[in-house]
């Protein structure tokens, strides 16, 4: 890398910014909360006072899932949609436990102090007291969702299905909400407490609005993207050009990807993400995909001329994250797009080693040879099942992967490719020690 290059980076690294900068608002807001709770006062039933404090927390948690799904650039470009999605799900359980607390303990709480069974109660409150029927409603939705994101469902579901249910979300944030302005303390209790939550939710749904419908629509009209070109790569691999208007505006870097949407009359409703697979160059983008489902082995059959919206680009997998001179890239079957795309733009002196099963299945391969001979860099294609090579371990495994690469410890890893493969290249970069730092990988992986 350059001096200069050197120089420009940033003396706090860029992820750890972003993770400081969410966890200081995080606390922020928990502090005020718990502040605003104690001047409105407790209740003398200490279930009552638990109660109410956990619906707060629950509505605090919806208000920051709200900021996690807005896919807001600066956010995204450094924390990466997969970790800011583990971070949306992991909310979604604290959501669920908080708001069950809530209804359990407030519940018990009005039973004890007017003598009643707890179902009793439940019923005389939803039956007399506005807003409750709604947060019934809304806790009811939130269960649904939680149940359809659980491992087991969500592997049976495919991600239109999954994707649909989980935007009831968003009804059951309006329905609680509502429910809070009609009984919650925190709206009664002063002028203060009011501005600060409408404030908050107005907030979160001003970030979730721009993120995810102005600046999208904003983006496309302005580019208005175009198929220009289907191209295929092998029997199951096919790239799709692109090109539009003023795309040396459109801030996207090698490494990232889109959500695509091919405005067809079967294929218009379809949301998949796919890397670009070449560096931008201000006129043309490039996506490479493997026919592994319906959507993507249908991309061979678009035509010329087809409208595209894309949404993005989103994903941290960049050379923003470079802090040594030097690479070694890690690629393991179509994941070889962004690494494709990163050779391009990356500095320093680079390896690539690429993962396949065999010689014919790797795509692209002839690009990364020509890039890596204008380059200086090293690509080493490794083929054959993923089973021990000689004394030395698995193809990818520690032993091996210092064999390759002596110098490992000083250089970036970037790795993409298959969840297994991903997996046991990270496990072996921590057992060879190389700082975290350095090491970045990033997966495709949702929230809605």
């Amino acid at each position: 890398m350059t001096q200069t290059a050197e120089a420009a980076r940033p003396a706090i690294r860029p992820r750890i910014a972003a993770k400081s900068g969410l966890f200081l608002f995080l606390g922020a807001n928990v502090a005020a909360v718990t502040v605003l709770f104690v001047q409105a006062g407790v209740s003398q039933n200490v279930l009552i006072t638990i109660g109410r404090l956990a619906g707060l927390y629950g509505a605090l948690s919806m208000a920051f899932q709200l900021l996690l799904v807005a896919r807001l650039p600066w956010l995204d470009r450094r924390l990466g949609m997969d970790r800011l999605t583990t971070w949306h799900r992991w909310t979604g359980f604290t959501i669920l436990w908080t708001l069950l607390a809530h209804l359990v303990f407030i519940t018990m709480g009005y039973a004890e102090v007017s003598n009643k069974g707890v179902v009793d109660e439940l019923v005389e409150m939803a039956n007399t007291l506005e807003g409750i029927l709604r947060a019934l409603v809304a806790f009811a939705v939130i269960l649904i969702v939680g149940a359809a994101s659980a491992k087991f469902a969500r592997k049976r579901l495919a991600y239109e299905t999954w994707h649909f249910i989980h935007l009831y979300t968003y009804a059951a944030i309006v329905l609680a909400f509502t429910h809070q302005i009609a009984l919650g303390q925190s709206f009664a209790g002063s002028e203060q407490a009011k501005a600060y939550w409408w404030t908050l939710w107005l907030g979160a749904g001003a970030t979730v609005l721009a993120g995810r419908v102005v600046l999208p629509m904003w983006r496309n009209l302005r580019h208005q993207l175009r198929v220009t070109a289907v191209v295929s790569e092998s029997p199951d691999v096919v790239s799709v050009y692109m090109t539009g208007k003023h795309l040396d505006k459109m801030p996207v870097k090698a490494g990232q990807f889109f959500l695509w949407r091919f405005l067809t009359k079967d294929r218009w409703w379809q949301a998949n993400p796919f890397s670009i697979s070449a560096a931008p160059d201000g006129r043309t983008l490039r996506l490479t995909a493997k026919a592994l489902g319906d959507s993507s082995a249908g991309l061979r059959n678009l035509r010329v001329g087809t409208r595209v919206f894309a949404e993005g680009p989103y994903g941290a997998f960049t050379t923003i994250h470079q802090r040594r001179p030097n690479a070694l890239l890690v690629a393991g079957g179509v994941g070889i797009t962004p690494i494709r795309a990163l050779l391009e733009d990356i500095d320093g002196h680079v390896v690539v080693l690429y993962r396949v099963r065999s010689q014919a299945d790797a795509v692209l391969l002839p690009e990364l040879n020509g890039l890596a001979k204008a380059r200086g860099a090293v690509v080493s294609v490794l083929t054959g099942p993923d089973q021990a090579v000689g004394p030395r371990g698995v193809m990818l495994g520690p032993a091996n992967l210092h064999m390759m690469v002596p110098d490992v410890h000083e250089r970036d890893v970037f790795v993409c490719g298959p969840p297994g493969m991903t997996s046991a290249v990270l496990r072996s970069l921590r057992e060879l020690k190389v700082p975290n730092a350095q090491v970045h990988a990033e997966r495709f992986s949702l929230a809605a």
